[in-house]
């Protein structure tokens, strides 16, 4: 019998490819006809290898979904950067790779990065969500959260608007 180990587990420098991976993966899922085209590529450009290597080692909380030994997700995550947000950790991303999205392995990175952030003190956290992403939005309303803020975020000059989730 064949047996598939499914954790969560903190990143690790072999994992530098498969996070650029996940995250080109899921970018591109997530935002494409949102985000202008030109802006998507670079980011994505941007978040090779080597910026996941330094981001492994940088020691701001790095998790990610590990299946069979195969980076599935991730979720940076930390205390809050914004002062302004009546929050005391943020999650910065949370992404998985468009074939784990649905089987319910969002809400167990969730659920295990709001918990350690409780663990470090954190009872309220926030997280950042273009408006247009509606399954994120959606995902992180299900999760419980309640909208607190809205701004917007420049893409190649383009305006996209973006909502705060509060979770306590």
């Amino acid at each position: 019998m064949t047996e598939l180990t499914i954790s969560i587990r903190r990143a690790r420098s072999e994992d530098a490819a498969a996070l650029s991976d996940v995250f080109d993966t899921a970018w591109r899922e997530a935002y494409q006809g949102i985000v202008p085209a030109v802006a998507l590529e670079r980011m994505i450009g941007r978040r090779g290898p080597r910026w996941w290597l330094a981001t492994v080692g940088r020691g701001r909380p790095l998790v990610v979904l590990d299946v069979g030994e195969h980076v599935a997700g991730y979720v940076s995550y930390g205390r809050c950067r914004d002062r302004s947000l009546p929050a005391d950790g943020e999650i910065d991303e949370l992404y998985l790779a468009p074939e784990y999205q649905g089987l319910g392995f969002g809400r167990r990175l969730f659920q295990a990065v709001r918990n350690d952030l409780e663990d470090r003190g954190a009872k309220r956290t926030a997280i950042w969500c273009l408006s247009d992403n509606e399954r994120g939005c959606d995902f992180y309303g299900r999760m419980g959260g309640k909208m607190i803020a809205e701004t917007t975020e420049r893409f190649s000059g383009v305006a996209l608007a973006k909502r705060c989730f509060l979770f306590r």
